[in-house]
């Protein structure tokens, strides 16, 4: 990133927009301190909603930023819902495809050049380009009616967006949509498909979840593949990876995607900033409980079971209790996270057997600071639902993996974790606690 370091008279004005969900946010957050490490000034734009979300967990002045960091919200034209929970995300997906942000998103870098135009050129630069999560595809169109660049920045590995750059591949091969939902239940998933470049040996069940719909209309099935087939404008492709991870996808993305770089792991960078402001930036949505740190003082080395299925998943209450007995019949000692929106159900709750069983070994909580945790000297394991920020974290925190992959990008993720970097143990079966106590007891005590 030395090329990138400027003077401070010619400062450079990066807008810096995320796809507005709580795993996205985090990644292109770390990605612009590392930009305004190398001197650039940055303004960060959140939705209304998610903006609210970030006041309300971390405080009225979470986000007063500095002179040349500051934090912008723009309206998300979706009807108002709950701030602890995670908004829909095809309904945000379909959103994006209508371009219902790009006008508010235009009008807030018009504002800014004006105030670059009427006040001090040093404190108010102008915009000189736009860094946009992969999927806000509409921000080309913006950078072009303003002359600037637009880079876009997938927080996925290239595996995970090699599978996505292939759905169309799929489509006109007639495998998606399938033809009914029996496909997804009579081994039809473990056919291998042997054309995507720099992957072998890829099952249907290995690419992202979203191609796994009988409706060709379907919000995201389109999405993901538009969202692969909008980069031929872009000035450059950034993805969150690092190449000895993926050397041989890497090599064969170049033919896909030309102009792009890889970056990361970002947190491992961001260690190295030596600048308080970068330490003191919050990523959460949710209220973190700090708390668990000191629980987890008082426990052994490597004896801990990490659990969360992140910001989006969403489970049945009969596999939380079947997860949760599980982890209570594995004897192992665990910190789990159940967001108030995890389980499907209001009613979704815990058997009273479960609460006598963990005793004193087991902690519950709705959201903790997972970083914090994954680096903890007593957690040796991460039961999770492979997000690539969890996974990438994982790895960076030396930590291996018990793989329970949800949806979106999870399942390729998941598919390398276990089998290309033999760091993981994917549930392959249905949840049954019988299953969820022998793999736990395997990631925590067995030779693997």
């Amino acid at each position: 990133m030395d090329s990138i370091e400027v003077a401070d008279d010619k400062k450079p004005h990066a807008v810096v927009i995320p796809f507005p969900s709580q795993g996205h946010i985090k990644a292109l957050l770390k990605f612009a301190l590392l930009l305004h490490h190398r001197n650039f000034h940055i303004t960060f734009v959140n939705t209304e909603f998610n903006h609210k979300r970030f006041l309300k967990s971390s405080g009225p002045h979470s986000l007063d930023g500095l002179p040349d960091f500051r934090f912008e919200a723009i309206p998300d034209g979706l009807p108002a819902s709950d701030l602890d929970s995670t908004q829909d995300i095809p309904t945000l997906c379909d959103s994006i495809r209508k371009k219902s942000i790009a006008a508010p998103f235009l009008e807030l870098l018009n504002r800014l050049n004006h105030r670059a135009s009427t006040t001090n050129f040093i404190d108010n630069p102008p915009v000189t380009c736009i860094v946009s999560d992969g999927l806000m595809m509409f921000t080309t169109e913006v950078a072009e009616k303003l002359g600037i660049p637009d880079v876009k920045f997938f927080p996925i590995p290239a595996c995970a967006f090699m599978g996505f750059k292939h759905g169309r591949t799929l489509m006109d091969k007639g495998i998606v949509p399938f033809k009914d939902e029996e496909c997804l239940r009579n081994g039809y998933m473990d056919t291998v498909v042997d054309w995507i470049p720099g992957i072998k040996e890829f099952r249907l069940r290995d690419f992202p979840s979203f191609f796994r719909t009988t409706n060709p209309y379907d919000i995201t099935l389109n999405f993901s593949i538009e969202k692969t087939e909008a980069l031929d404008k872009a000035s450059a492709v950034i993805f969150h990876t690092l190449e000895p991870l993926e050397p041989v996808v890497l090599e064969a993305l170049t033919s896909v995607v030309p102009h792009n770089f890889v970056i990361g792991p970002l947190q491992l960078l961001l260690n190295h900033v030596p600048t308080d402001y970068s330490k003191n930036v919050g990523y959460s949505l949710w209220k973190e409980d700090a708390e668990c740190l000191q629980w987890l003082d008082t426990k052994p080395p490597n004896s801990v079971l990490y659990v969360s299925f992140g910001s989006v998943a969403v489970i049945t209450p009969q596999k939380l209790v079947e997860f949760g007995m599980g982890l209570a019949q594995s004897k192992q000692a665990f910190l789990w996270v159940i967001r108030p929106d995890l389980a499907v159900s209001e009613s979704a709750i815990l058997p009273p057997e479960f609460a006598v069983e963990i005793r004193a070994r087991g902690l519950v909580t709705s959201w903790y600071p997972q970083e914090q945790v994954l680096n903890h000297p007593s957690v040796g394991g991460f039961l999770t639902h492979c997000g690539w920020n969890s996974t990438i974290e994982s790895i960076s925190a030396g930590v291996p993996m018990l793989c329970w992959p949800f949806f979106a990008d999870q399942p390729t993720n998941s598919r390398f974790t276990c089998n290309e970097w033999g760091i993981g143990i994917e549930i392959h079966s249905e949840v049954k606690r019988d299953v969820v106590e022998k793999l736990v007891r395997e990631i925590m005590e067995g030779e693997r």
